[in-house]
């Protein structure tokens, strides 16, 4: 009888340590599933700056060359404003990025 009392107290104590190891388990999966999330973030983070910055890019672009057009002012004009449209299209885009991080 002793020895199924041992027995039962063996496999009490190993239950135990499987709970204990089941538990610090979740609690590290948690805590990845948190980084996995935070880097997505990061990520689309990142994303959204590489866009600004290609955007800002094309826009530099169009400006040096409305610097180095010699046109007449009314296509000046026409260029400028179609600049500036192009513009508020990336502030827009811009916008609607930093709502969807929201």
């Amino acid at each position: 009888m002793a020895t199924l009392s041992r027995q039962m107290d063996i496999i009490v104590e190993k239950t135990k340590n499987l709970i204990q190891m089941c538990e610090a388990l979740q609690e590290e999966n948690d805590l990845l599933k948190l980084e996995v999330q935070s880097l997505q973030v990061a990520f689309q983070t990142s994303t959204g700056k590489v866009q600004q910055l290609e955007e800002k890019l094309k826009a530099m672009a169009v400006a040096k060359t409305l610097d180095e057009s010699n046109v007449d002012s009314e296509a000046i004009n026409e260029k400028i404003l179609d600049t500036k449209q192009k513009i508020n299209d990336f502030v827009r885009e811009i916008d609607r990025c930093i709502g969807l991080l929201k």
